[in-house]
């Protein structure tokens, strides 16, 4: 009984899985995020006032 108990050889995958489903969630919400027009224009406009390159 205590064998099946100690016995964690799938835990590792499981936990990798995890992970990778959590990314992959993580960068879709990203891409849903980016193709909105607005929040692509106040991205821009924030790198072009931090490189000072804003017209």
């Amino acid at each position: 009984m205590r064998a099946l108990v100690d016995d964690e050889r799938g835990a590792v995958t499981a936990e990798y899985a995890i992970v990778i489903m959590a990314a992959v969630a993580f960068a879709g919400l990203l891409v849903a995020i980016m193709r909105s027009s607005e929040i692509r224009a106040m991205l821009v406009q924030l790198v072009e006032n931090a490189l000072g390159t804003a017209s």
